[in-house]
């Protein structure tokens, strides 16, 4: 079940809802594998699941050491604008966490519980309804491993993050998709249209949304969570630190329908550490620890981000220079380079239009190499002419407006 639309920042038109496909859609980073996909020939390859055989694999971002080697530059003279990365780095009290860990030789608490009892009271949940993963990522896979069956669907959103669809595709589950409109807004109608016409069992929304750092409003939140009983409306708030607003983690308790997931990659800077966590409802969430890994958050993970959460005012102190420090940089571009358009976001990132007669592709690979400055560029058509650049320190700014007027 499909949603057509022209692409977001374009006019919207009214589309139609079309017939679910039978088979989950490749991500949105990438093409469909080929019939001559060497991999299939491979020893070894017959014993996959058969859907997984045409699953199309997920485009990371590349690490420095990485970077380094491909644009034959140091580490240092790469500015990494491309990944939503938090360039200040965390609190130092995580370097000094991580360099007196005591019992790295034992297994981590498989609850997390130090962790977990220092953030349900911020949260203003019962701690029961807290669980921390290996990053986000890994409780939106683990939350469908345990709500769809083979065949069911969600609903995506796109453009947004593309883990949802990619995760779906692993699980064998069907993605319906509804479109935002112009402007990137979310097309509520649509999304309530595709829920009740496909039965689906999950609603993805993320507030602020990536690429665009668009948010939701409460109307629309509450609306969604009207729109079936049935219908788990899972809430990404990654970036909810940038954006001003309050996080809904609190309306988790007096909702059966809702989940809402955060990170300590952005704001907390613990990328490479790999913790997200989400609220879940109660009887979701005691099931949930039945289908976990038990020990998916290392010792070291979980030790940086309680680490992380005792120098609040680190955290403050850099959210407020990221979020300055966006403004300046959309002012700038806006201002002075007239071939991109800025879009207003509320999270870490800017998302720009390129003008008509530039190649989006081609300015990402410019800066790349000639400036060693990394953006985001998508392949997907919607996004095609658009690049995404990353918040990053003042003189990232300013090395980004000089390369961007030369080119």
């Amino acid at each position: 079940m499909e949603r057509t639309v022209s692409p977001a920042a374009a006019a919207a038109d009214n589309g139609t809802i079309a017939a679910a496909a039978a088979a989950p859609p490749p991500p949105a980073s990438t093409s469909p594998p080929s019939a001559e996909d060497p991999a299939l020939s491979l020893p070894g390859a017959r014993f996959v699941r058969r859907h997984l055989r045409q699953l199309a694999p997920y485009t990371p971002i590349e690490p420095f050491e990485v970077l380094s080697a491909r644009l034959g530059r140091d580490p240092s003279d790469i500015v990494k604008l491309d990944a939503n990365e938090n360039p200040y780095g965390p609190p130092p009290e995580v370097a000094a966490a991580l360099g007196s860990m005591r019992f790295p030789n034992v297994y981590p608490d498989p609850e997390t519980r130090a962790l977990r009892a220092l953030l349900a009271p911020g949260l203003g949940v019962p701690v029961e309804q807290v669980l921390v993963g290996c990053g986000a990522d890994e409780l939106i896979d683990l939350l469908m491993r345990a709500v769809l069956d083979q065949g069911d669907s969600i609903v995506d959103c796109p453009p947004t993050f593309t883990m949802y669809a990619f995760d779906a595709a692993v699980n064998g589950a069907s993605v319906v998709t509804v479109p935002r409109l112009e402007g990137f807004k979310l097309d509520v109608d649509g999304i309530a249209e595709a829920v009740k016409e496909s039965g689906a069992k999950i609603l993805f929304v993320t507030s602020p949304n990536n690429p665009d750092g668009s948010t939701v409003s409460d109307a629309e939140m509450e609306r969604l969570l009207s729109i079936s009983p049935d219908c788990l409306v899972v809430l990404d708030e990654a970036y909810v630190e940038f954006s001003g607003e309050a996080s809904r983690a609190s309306w988790v308790p007096g909702r059966e329908n809702l989940v809402v997931l955060r990170t300590f990659s952005k704001s907390a800077a613990l990328a490479g550490l790999r913790v997200g966590y989400g609220v879940f409802p109660a009887g979701l969430a005691a099931l949930l620890w039945r289908a976990k890994q038990p020990y998916n958050v290392s010792a070291a993970a979980e030790a940086a981000a309680v680490a992380a959460l005792s120098n609040p005012a680190w955290l403050e102190e850099t959210r407020l220079a990221l979020v300055a420090e966006r403004e300046r940089m959309s002012g700038l571009l806006a201002s002075e380079i007239d071939w991109l358009t800025p879009f207003p976001s509320r999270a870490n990132f800017v998302l720009c239009a390129v003008a008509a007669g530039r190649d989006a592709g081609a300015v990402r690979d410019r800066l790349a190499k000639e400036h060693g400055i990394m953006v985001r560029h998508y392949s997907k058509k919607e996004l095609s002419g658009f690049i995404r650049i990353s918040v990053g320190r003042p003189e990232h700014t300013d090395r980004l407006l000089e390369a961007l007027r030369g080119l």
